[in-house]
């Protein structure tokens, strides 16, 4: 198990005793999460790698027996907070900046510097190698960015990557698009924490 900080354990076992309290079924019929009561499990899919969270006692699983969110503890707690607390909203079809999304001015500088500046040098100096990951996470390439790509983050909520490589006049840059119904059902901190999780996935793959 990663831990990138001693302080994500405390968090963590909040939404582990969270998780036992709560209606598995109801929450199931809420959130549209499906949940197996033989297994005690619920089903979900996060960048095209389908988990199965087991209840009451939380512990995750993956198809394949590998996945980012299985040494990864924040992503362990977004798919908690998801199975929890999430309801379907369809995507209206539109991407928007971080920016452009409720509380995205109070936390634009935690994302710019976590997550915009993070993708530009870790995949602008290496744009074929960024290709190549995004190809085997099953991403679609955009026409925008010298290189960009779009995945299913969760069912139904989309993200863009756009990257631009760095010359000997400017650095590299990137920018990470949501689509329209991500601000109903992550607040403005989990959307750092999402796109977090898709630039480390994405790292891994290279």
């Amino acid at each position: 198990m990663e831990v990138e900080n001693n302080k994500e354990l405390v968090p963590f076992g909040h939404y582990c005793d969270q998780w036992k309290e709560m209606d598995p079924a109801a929450r199931s019929a809420e959130s549209g999460v499906p949940y197996d009561a033989e297994t005690g499990t619920f089903t979900v899919t996060m960048l095209g790698v389908t988990y199965h969270l087991h209840w009451p006692e939380f512990s995750i699983a993956a198809d394949g027996g590998a996945g980012f969110a299985l040494n990864n503890i924040p992503a362990q707690i977004l798919l908690m907070r998801y199975v929890m607390e999430s309801k379907p909203v369809p995507f209206g079809g539109k991407f928007l900046t971080f920016r452009e999304m409720p509380w995205g001015d109070v936390y634009i500088k935690p994302f710019t510097g976590r997550c915009l500046t993070r993708a530009a040098f870790t995949f602008g100096t290496r744009l074929p190698a960024f290709r190549a990951a995004m190809e085997k996470m099953g991403a679609t390439k955009v026409e925008h960015g010298d290189a960009g790509y779009q995945v299913e983050f969760l069912p139904g909520l989309f993200m863009q990557l756009l990257v631009w490589e760095g010359d000997d006049e400017f650095p590299p840059n990137s920018q990470i698009l949501f689509s329209d119904n991500f601000a109903e059902v992550f607040a403005a901190e989990d959307r750092v924490v999402c796109a977090d999780i898709l630039i480390g996935d994405g790292k891994c793959h290279m």
